[in-house]
């Protein structure tokens, strides 16, 4: 019997991802990081900026977030996010730009403590991404 469930993974551009042979996912949810495995009770969960790593028969991925939705059910994971990408395509001046970027919105003084803990963990993964 095989261990396997779907993932698709949607963004304003494209569907990013979608394979059938994954065994596992982890996420990084605003509630903290989920595993999911195949029969995962039904779940819809918001995104933070993290990374999503996705373990199946043939391979590791591991893809850096923003923000998004994530919904498990009947054995399908769908994740519709505005913005993701390939950490082994990670463009280093775009990853620079965008901490630089999250740096500078954070010190606004305007900003709310949910923004600002959004930004400072978005500034913390970027960082050790690059």
């Amino acid at each position: 019997m095989s261990n396997n469930f779907n993932i698709d993974i949607v963004n304003p551009e494209k569907s990013f991802l979608s394979k059938n042979d994954v065994f596992e996912v982890v996420i990084p949810a605003v509630e903290g990081e989920i595993g999911i495995l195949k029969d995962h009770i039904s779940i819809i969960s918001f995104l933070k900026p993290g990374i999503i790593k996705v373990y199946s028969d043939t391979e590791e991925q591991n893809f850096y977030v923003e923000d998004g939705i994530v919904e498990f059910k009947d054995n399908t994971l769908s994740v519709l996010t505005s913005s993701i990408f390939d950490l082994k395509d990670a463009d280093k001046n775009f990853v620079s730009e965008s901490i630089s970027s999250a740096e500078t919105e954070l010190s606004k003084e305007d900003i709310d403590d949910q923004k600002r803990f959004l930004l400072n963990h978005k500034v913390e993964i970027l960082k050790s991404i690059n």
